[in-house]
């Protein structure tokens, strides 16, 4: 700046002396100032072009460097939670993300793909995206450790920045969409199980009305017998009805968490109580272990009766051969709220607890059935717990009784 204010300056002077030596000639005042103005004019126009000229013509570009271009391009990628490998035309690992590392293993420096990768689909879309430098994307499934479903996709890498030549590098992606085909078998299952489940009990209904309205039209004992069987498949449609809407209705509030604080104390009492009668019928005694005072959680009361109802009597129906019920109310200092429902049963098996949520999943579908559950019961648990933030923990041994306990 202060270059720049100097050669300023030194115009003003310039100027200035020429038209102090014009008016010692003798020349017109007047004269003199048009003067002044034009020398002012022709050094300011002149200077700009004389700097410009002076400047030294632009150097050519420098390629940056290949490998500080990828590994700047592929700083963005490393910290997504999608797997991402960058490969090279002979299918050579060069970087790979977190994500990637966890979902397949560490590749050796400069390994093949096929170190970890050993899919023929996935390999043969490799091959072909190097040969002919467009897009691709396959469906890939991995059984082991855990089966899991990708969407493989792999796309040349364009890095403008440097004079590598497109098709050089390619980027490998891995998205998980296991959850969503999961959620599609579930779907599909939960279709035709609910026909099922209903289809059964209305064929039992058209038999038993064609008898009675048939061969039983005169025979009072037997309409009666009949009568009894048909109103208990009605009362089980209606339960299955009720569950099913009741499953509706979670999924459609499940992203809403409750902000009502609830006593869970009182409540256990009246869960305990409005189920004696039939703890009784099943000769099964129900023990209720509460800490003294408050236990308060953030819920909805209905809801939570309705997990409490579900959870001790499964353990009255499916725990009878125990003859006991234990439900405690733990409440330690800086320690999650949890209820843990406990019967001395007969337990289940290991392979069938990670699913005892699913909709209409059965352990025992014979001896579910003769104790009149519709295979909803823990679906709904689970559903009305997610949408508290809280979890149901399953523990059982066979022979010992099974645990459940929700922990908010």
């Amino acid at each position: 700046m202060a270059a720049r204010l100097w050669q300023e300056t030194a115009i003003l002077i310039l100027a200035t002396l020429i038209a102090i030596l014009a008016l010692v000639e003798g020349i017109n005042t007047g004269v003199v100032f048009w003067i002044w103005v034009v020398v002012m004019i022709v050094a300011l126009i002149r200077r700009p072009l004389v700097e410009k000229a002076a400047l030294p013509p632009p150097a050519d570009p420098v390629p940056a460097d290949p490998e500080i271009v990828l590994r700047t391009a592929f700083s963005g990628l490393a910290a997504l939670d999608v797997p991402v490998l960058i490969i090279d035309r002979e299918a050579s690992v060069l970087m790979q993300n977190a994500a990637a590392d966890k979902a397949f293993g560490a590749f050796p420096p400069g390994a093949h793909i096929s170190a970890k990768l050993r899919s023929p689909g996935v390999l043969d879309m490799v091959r072909e995206t190097v040969t002919t430098n467009t897009p691709n994307q396959i469906e890939h499934s991995e059984r082991l450790p855990s089966e899991r479903v990708y969407i493989v996709r792999i796309a040349p890498i364009d890095l403008p920045e440097s004079d590598v030549e497109p098709g050089t590098f390619f980027v490998l992606s891995f998205r998980d969409i296991s959850e969503l085909r999961h959620i599609d078998r579930m779907r599909s299952d939960f279709v035709a199980n609910a026909s099922h489940e209903l289809r059964t009990p209305l064929a039992s209904l058209r038999g038993f009305i064609e008898t009675i309205q048939g061969p039983a039209k005169a025979d009072p004992k037997a309409q009666q017998r009949f009568l009894g069987i048909m109103f208990d498949q009605t009362t089980r449609m209606s339960r299955l009805v009720d569950d099913l809407l009741s499953l509706s209705r979670l999924e459609l509030k499940s992203h809403i968490a409750p902000d009502q604080k609830v006593d869970l104390v009182p409540l256990l009492g009246h869960v305990r109580d409005a189920l004696l009668p039939l703890a009784g019928d099943l000769d099964v005694t129900i023990n209720l272990h509460l800490p003294p005072g408050k236990v308060e959680v953030l819920g909805d009361r209905d809801e939570l009766v309705q997990v409490f109802e579900n959870l001790i009597e499964n353990a009255c129906k499916y725990g009878q051969e125990g003859k006991v019920v234990e439900v405690s109310l733990l409440n330690e200092p800086g320690q999650a709220v949890e209820v843990i429902v406990s019967d001395r049963g007969p337990g289940i098996p290991a392979e069938h607890v990670p699913r005892l949520t699913e909709r209409f999943y059965r352990v025992n579908v014979e001896d579910s059935r003769s104790k009149k559950g519709t295979g909803l019961g823990l679906a709904i648990v689970k559903h009305i717990l997610t949408r508290h933030r809280a979890r149901l923990i399953v523990k059982s041994e066979v022979g010992k009784g099974t645990d459940f306990t929700v922990r908010f």
